[in-house]
């Protein structure tokens, strides 16, 4: 069958693509996608093409389909899979395999398997690993961003602590501790926020920072101080760009005793730098940022790692039981994986916007692959509403949901385009 991707041929060398896909194998299963958010990484991937570890040396003649944050529905299975699997069934994918050791993911490696896609193939190693995982949420844009969240699930399961005499690691954030979130007004900050009000571990103080101050009132109204306040967090959203001396104003809202969980947001050494310092003893510095330079690097002060039990770790991606935890949270309703969505498009895009996400700061960028509609802000349907009043019916839709993305948006979208 025909399917319509976006594809990699060489560096920043994104292409819409019709072609025919071949018959599914015994061991594979065919799907219908219908959202992929795009990542930093996909980007990543582009500009570096066959110079990226997971990026195959013959794209220029085989090029791979990109996409990696996917969801859709399970229209074909091959007999080794009939049992487990059932056509019609909802999937979102987790594409971190590493399966016999390679580095092949979704999304980089195959020519067939990537979520910027009208239909993929799925490989037997989605299904040997259990990557191809059920979902019954009310909208396939939560199954998208549960991947994205289980990077930031596994950030925090990796965090770790211990006590004096002693050498046991305890895993995991201070349940009632003191975290902060350094650069964290962005679409991943904004998922950590949440995780840390609502995945079942709250800080008893939670400061987030950011430089921009309208990313900080949309994160605020997001995240009210009074809800978090009721539910027994003190949060507080800091300009650090405001503050002389950002170090003492962070370590002042502690009492002076230092953070016990500190999350670096962005790949930038002053903000690595200004995380180590307001750790607490014994506090955890997390590198969530993933730099694009391989020569990044940043002080740190290495008395307090010897006096202070401070300590540092970092993590690239989550785990599969990462994954299945972000897709039960926001199954229930405990997440609200929408607050990262700032953009929605169609699959016609995705190139351009995969290739220009650094230049063009925003949220989630999410693409219905089965859509064709610019990449549009949210923020501006009320203005669009004008020249399509169906722009109309989405900004009454997103307003009635405090601006936010939406399961009845989502549905009208597709519907609708």
């Amino acid at each position: 069958m025909k399917t319509q991707a976006v594809r990699l041929y060489g560096k920043n060398d994104l292409r819409l693509d019709e072609f025919e896909l071949p018959e599914i194998a015994d061991d594979e299963i065919l799907v219908r996608v219908v959202s992929d958010s795009i990542c930093m990484s996909s980007y990543k991937a582009a500009h570096l093409a066959t110079d990226h570890k997971r990026v195959p040396k013959d794209i220029a003649t085989h090029p791979i389909i990109i996409g990696h944050e996917t969801a859709g529905v399970i229209e074909k299975i091959g007999p080794k899979w009939q049992a487990k699997y059932k056509v019609g069934s909802r999937f979102a994918l987790q594409p971190a395999l590493n399966y016999l050791g390679r580095m092949d993911s979704p999304g980089y490696s195959y020519r067939w398997c990537g979520g910027a896609a009208t239909h993929m193939i799925l490989p037997q190693e989605v299904m040997l690993l259990d990557c191809l995982l059920p979902f019954s949420g009310d909208a396939f844009f939560q199954a998208s961003l549960a991947e994205p969240m289980s990077c930031i699930v596994g950030a925090f399961h990796a965090s770790y602590h211990t006590s004096m005499g002693t050498y046991e690691h305890r895993m995991g954030t201070v349940a009632g501790g003191r975290m902060a979130l350094l650069a964290a007004a962005g679409p991943m900050g904004l998922g950590a926020v949440d995780y840390a009000l609502h995945g079942g571990r709250p800080p008893r103080l939670l400061v987030v920072t950011d430089v921009d101050a309208g990313r900080l009132e949309r994160a605020a109204r997001l995240f009210p101080v009074a809800e978090a306040k009721a539910a027994g967090v003190e949060l507080h959203f800091v300009n650090t760009r405001d503050k002389p001396d950002p170090v003492a104003a962070l370590r002042a809202l502690t009492g002076g005793e230092g953070f016990d969980d500190v999350f670096v947001f962005a790949p930038v050494a002053p903000v690595v730098e200004q995380g180590d310092a307001i750790l607490g003893k014994d506090g955890c510095l997390n590198f969530f940022a993933g730099p694009i330079d391989t020569a990044f690097a940043a002080k740190l002060n290495f008395y307090n790692v010897h006096y202070g039990a401070t300590h540092t770790v970092g993590t690239t991606g989550g785990n599969t039981d990462d994954m299945k935890e972000s897709l039960r949270l926001a199954e229930s309703g405990k997440l609200r994986p929408e607050v990262m969505i700032t953009h929605v498009g169609g699959l016609d895009s995705a190139a351009e916007a995969t290739l220009t996400l650094p230049d063009k700061p925003a949220g989630k960028k999410l693409v219905y692959t089965g859509i064709r509609m610019p990449m549009t802000a949210i923020d501006d349907f009320p203005a669009l509403a004008q020249g399509d009043p169906r722009f109309a019916t989405l900004a009454r839709l997103c307003a009635a949901h405090n601006g936010l993305w939406s399961a009845e948006a989502e549905k009208y979208l597709v519907e609708s385009w």
